[in-house]
């Protein structure tokens, strides 16, 4: 799935380990996500979606 959490991420300067902390994940797991290679569960996204302040799907897209 495609997602913009790298757009996100960087518009705040965040680096990986930082938006993983936030997220309380790995940073291996951020990178992951980033790159596609892995879709976050549901309860992953609707934790990025209400940090970031913004719906599910403006972030992760089909």
């Amino acid at each position: 799935m495609k997602n913009k959490l790298k757009v996100l991420r960087a518009e705040r300067d965040w680096t990986q380990a930082d938006l993983a902390e936030r997220l309380d994940v790995s940073r291996q797991t951020i990178n992951a996500i980033e790159k596609d290679k892995y879709d976050p569960r549901l309860s992953l996204a609707y934790k990025i979606s209400s940090l970031f302040e913004l719906k599910v799907e403006e972030i992760f897209l089909r």
